[in-house]
């Protein structure tokens, strides 16, 4: 096995630390039991109305998507954004929602744009509130929106969390508490059923929490035992019962949606944990940042389940900021440390390939990949998009360039790639 830029398969191991990297680290026999991610359904499935989209993990259904694209090739059109942020677009028919920041986090506000020209509709700025500290890979407005199509939501950290119309004005605004962690609040809200789900861990008063999306109200509030996390919470279907997700530090815990109660706890991640959870074949696959591990943990389990449900997990290969993907048999991750995507067997933790992505970059991706008609597309921070076909051995098929950089993850409806860089939003189809 070689990868695109001549790399020996020994090479390789040897690049990324032996052939542990290539073995899983355990392998438990797996149940019977059915999980699911729970998708959109309705007309949010048509939509991309959440972080990851209707699938919540990149999954891209239809057809006529455009696979090249550079600066001018392909661009429908691109409009600039004002302030900053990493928040990636979302899409409710002829909209697109995004956050951004002014004066280095002073203000905050929601942005929507016309889906067919890119013109900016409005702007509507969210109330003032506490400040927080910030990474320059993160910013303040990092959290991604998700809409039901008559409000769009959205997480503001030490902010709060607010509820906006589709003309613009703010409908709600709920404070949640202080934030303190030292890259500042980043992660998104679940909208699940008629509720909002958030988790913010801090250094004091960690918690996870539901409120009414239609009002605002806390409905339930859990206190964690975390300091520092940056992800979103997702929703599964596990044996006719729900449970949410949270890959955080040191846990992944799952919890009732109704009542907050902890369900079941597996222990493995490391220490700062970004990575969304994808879902399939029974497990659920959790990556931990920069040389931590990705565990497939079969869910449904009771307290603590590191011996009873972790069915396999690897040491190697795991992204620090960009979620997993999973498609078909196989599993796909970028370790953003190195620039090296790896390729697993899903139901096994067997690693098919391992290859480099361009030049090697600490922290060098941040968006997660999607996949659209066989193909998964990776982007680093550069503006850069690899696009490779799925599938157990490695093929490049070939490299778009942007032009700009670019941190947030696309969003495709309709045909149409919707993409934020630094300073635009762009449509590409």
């Amino acid at each position: 096995m070689t990868d695109h830029l001549g790399f020996s398969r020994r090479a390789v191991l040897q690049l990324i630390g032996g052939a542990a990297a290539f073995a899983p680290f355990r392998l438990l026999a797996q149940g019977s039991s059915t999980v699911e991610m729970i998708p959109d359904t309705g007309e949010a499935a048509a939509q991309w109305s959440r972080w990851r989209g209707p699938s919540g993990q990149g999954l891209v259904s239809g057809t006529g998507y455009v696979d090249k694209w550079s600066a001018t090739e392909n661009v429908r059109w691109k409009t600039p954004v004002p302030g900053s942020g990493n928040s990636s677009p979302v899409v409710w028919k002829d909209r697109i929602f995004l956050t951004t920041a002014h004066e280095q986090g002073g203000r905050v506000s929601v942005l929507a744009f016309d889906r067919a020209t890119g013109k900016q509709l409005w702007e509507a700025m969210a109330p003032d509130g506490r400040s927080a500290r910030s990474h320059p890979k993160n910013g303040y407005a990092s959290a991604t929106p998700s809409t039901d199509g008559e409000r769009v939501y959205v997480s503001l950290g030490s902010r709060g969390l607010i509820a906006v119309d589709m003309g613009g004005k703010v409908v709600w605004h709920r404070e949640v508490g202080r934030i303190q962690n030292y890259h500042g609040p980043a992660g998104s809200a679940l909208l699940y059923k008629d509720r909002l789900i958030l988790y913010q861990d801090s250094q004091g008063d960690a918690f996870i929490a539901a409120f009414d999306a239609r009002t605002g109200k806390e409905l339930w509030r859990t206190p964690r035992n975390a300091s520092v996390g940056w992800g979103t919470p997702v929703a599964i279907r596990v044996d006719g019962h729900d449970e949410i997700i949270v890959n955080g530090q040191n846990r992944v815990c799952a919890y009732n949606p109704d009542t907050g109660v902890e369900i079941w706890g597996c222990t493995g991640p490391t220490f700062e944990v970004i990575p969304t959870p994808v879902v399939g074949h029974g497990l659920v696959f959790c990556s931990s940042g920069r040389a931590g591990p990705t565990l497939a943990i079969r869910p449904g389990g009771k307290g603590d389940v590191t011996g009873t449900h972790l069915v396999w997990s690897t040491p190697r290969g795991s992204p620090f900021v960009p979620s997993p993907l999973l498609y078909g048999d196989y599993i796909y991750m970028v370790n953003d440390m190195q620039s090296i995507v790896t390729c697993f067997e899903a139901r096994t933790g067997k690693a098919m390939w391992q290859s480099r992505l361009g030049q090697a970059r600490a922290e060098g991706f941040s968006a997660s990949p999607v996949v659209v008609d066989g193909k998964v597309f990776f982007t680093n921070d550069e503006g850069e998009t690899f696009v490779l076909k799925a599938g157990p051995t490695f093929q490049l098929l070939h490299v778009n360039t942007i032009g700009e950089p670019m941190l947030a993850s696309p969003a495709l409806v309709g045909g149409r790639w919707y993409m934020r860089t630094a300073q635009h939003l762009l449509a590409v189809g």
